[in-house]
């Protein structure tokens, strides 16, 4: 076994393909509508499903926003240089809600970014993990 893809509902679906294609660097994958069913799915990530874990967006075409959930932690993402990242975020209009630094109690360096419907997504230097 191993993990195919993490979903999370959007409110706007172009906004967020936005911030994770050109402020996160994803690369879309696929996409597609279920008039039906009155939803798309677009999956987006660093490297093709058939290799990596990806993200899978859920935008139900009648519900523009969600209550984000109290068990919902965050997405984790590893970065060689973080506050080089942290500045490129801010300046695509990315929000970093928590600057890069050690993490309470340990050495990693980390950092935080919200998406658009104010999921946080965490930055992890990738030379301090430990």
């Amino acid at each position: 076994m191993r993990m195919l893809h993490t979903m999370l509902r959007v409110g706007d679906l172009e906004r967020s393909l936005t911030f994770y294609t050109e402020v996160l660097g994803m690369r879309m994958l696929r996409r597609k509508d279920y008039p039906s069913g009155r939803f798309t799915l677009a999956f987006v990530g660093y490297g093709e499903e058939q290799d990596t874990t990806v993200l899978e967006l859920t935008h139900n075409w009648d519900t523009t926003h969600y209550d984000l959930g109290a068990g919902y932690g965050h997405i984790a993402l590893g970065v060689e240089d973080i506050q080089s990242v942290c500045d490129a975020i801010r300046s695509k209009g990315g929000k970093v809600v928590r600057e890069p630094g050690p993490m309470k109690h340990g050495n990693t360096v980390i950092a935080f970014v919200e998406d658009p419907d104010g999921y946080k997504v965490e930055l992890i230097q990738l030379s301090s993990r430990g």
